[in-house]
């Protein structure tokens, strides 16, 4: 190797000793080959460390978008649960911290919930609201507790240009550490001058420190023909693409590369995902089939494309759990969307004014079942039961006061009252209009 391990060993060791080690240290980890490779450094160097020297605690933080590639995610969580063990066992003052995007956030409850179009080089909505602001409420929440932060990021010069650009431009000569746009957080690339070719050497032959086996990452590389998707922590962090592991739905690239590998490799189960991201490609350039005219402010303009229509909403979503249904035939553990996306996005419809559309029964009449969308508490059974006895001779009434319900239901499940009356008020002329 071109590089020394045992001399960025001793330089990471002397930054953990440093006089600021009261500043926690975050670890940026994807599971992908620059994470892990910055990761095994910092557990060897500490390792090193007598136990009544290990005084500054690491938090590992891994982003999970809820539609990163499947293959992807499973190895991650696996790597994750290894080292939480690991790190008990060898005492090591390192702790994993796993975070997801808000609810309102997630990308099915704005794409089916509320008709945002898929993502573009334009309007790339999906970057901050998934990756920059878990990871960023994540390190403001370390920073409010602890003073202040180290960012421990994989990023390296020899990945791209820009990424080699983008590391000089915020270098500071002669300092390892430079401000990162959080306050009172610092970024350290302990990495950055690390050619690609001895990442791949120094995990060939560096066994990992909890357990697990490098070759498998190796393995998954190749059989993808791309590499990771970096931890995204500000907007100067190169976002996916270019055949990088990411979100299986992203329809920023021409073409999802890395997918495309995986199923030429044997992972022909992943080819029901790659026809669903080609479906939100085509319904986002294709304006009078699939998208309103109006945006959701009600504003209209010449050749402007509004939300996606309520019918491709509930079409989507059908096909979304078919394909779900057809994965599970071999990965039963295998979830596409979640339960309170589903929720969120019924919530979503009734504030649109979506009421010929019920994303349980879409569900039920996928997989066979008889599903509800609502807690199934005895007390809101009876209260409902008390409600449509009361309604007996005015059905319509009873459906009203159901929904305004539901309307008044979405503000909290949402944590959001802002609106609240004038949802209910319009929901309630067009109960008088009708």
């Amino acid at each position: 190797m071109s590089f020394s391990p045992k001399e960025l060993t001793e330089e990471i060791k002397d930054q953990y000793l440093a006089e600021d080690n009261n500043r926690t240290w975050i670890v940026g980890f994807s599971g992908g080959k620059d994470s892990t490779m910055l990761l095994q450094l910092v557990w060897y160097a500490i390792k090193q460390f007598p136990d009544e020297m290990r005084t500054r605690d690491i938090h590992i933080v891994c982003n999970n978008t809820l539609v990163e590639n499947p293959k992807i995610i499973e190895y991650t969580a696996r790597i994750l649960n290894q080292i939480e063990r690991a790190a008990a066992e060898q005492s090591m003052p390192i702790f994993v911290n796993r975070t997801v995007p808000r609810l309102e956030d997630t990308f099915w409850v704005n794409v089916l919930g509320k008709g945002y179009p898929a993502p573009n080089k334009i309007f790339r909505w999906c970057t901050d609201r998934l990756k920059i602001d878990p990871t960023t409420k994540f390190i403001l929440d370390k920073i409010s507790k602890e003073g202040e932060a180290i960012l421990l990021l994989g990023t390296r010069s020899d990945e791209s240009s820009s990424r080699a650009s983008n590391i000089k431009k915020h270098e500071v000569q002669g300092e390892r550490l430079r401000k990162h746009v959080l306050p009172n957080a610092f970024v350290y690339a302990a990495i950055k001058d690390v050619k690609t070719e001895d990442v791949w050497k120094y995990l060939n032959q560096v066994p990992s420190p909890w357990g697990s086996s490098n070759k498998e990452l190796v393995t998954l590389y190749r059989n993808a023909n791309g590499g990771d998707c970096p931890l995204v922590v500000d907007d100067t962090t190169p976002s996916c693409g270019n055949s990088r592991f990411g979100c299986w739905t992203c329809t920023v690239v021409n073409r999802d590369k890395s997918m495309e590998a995986l199923i030429e490799n044997g992972e022909d189960w992943m080819e029901p995902l790659i026809e669903l991201r080609d479906l939100l490609v085509t319904s986002r350039d294709s304006g009078e089939l699939y998208r309103e005219k109006k945006r959701r402010n009600g504003e209209e303009k010449e050749g402007m494309m509004g939300p996606y229509k309520p019918a491709f909403r509930a079409e989507y979503l059908e096909k979304l759990f078919k394909a779900q249904k057809q994965i599970q035939k071999k990965h039963p553990e295998m979830v596409l969307i979640n339960y309170q996306e589903l929720v969120a996005i019924q919530i979503s419809w009734f504030r649109d004014g979506i009421f010929n559309q019920n994303v349980a029964e879409i569900y039920n009449r996928v997989f066979e079942t008889n599903i509800t969308l609502e807690n199934s508490d005895e007390k809101l059974i009876k209260e409902k039961k008390i409600l449509k006895d009361v309604c007996a001779k005015n059905p319509d009434d009873y459906k009203l006061l159901t929904e305004l319900l539901a309307i008044q239901k979405s503000k909290i499940i949402l944590m959001n009252n802002r609106g609240l009356q004038n949802d209910i008020e319009n929901r309630l002329e067009q109960f008088v209009n009708n």
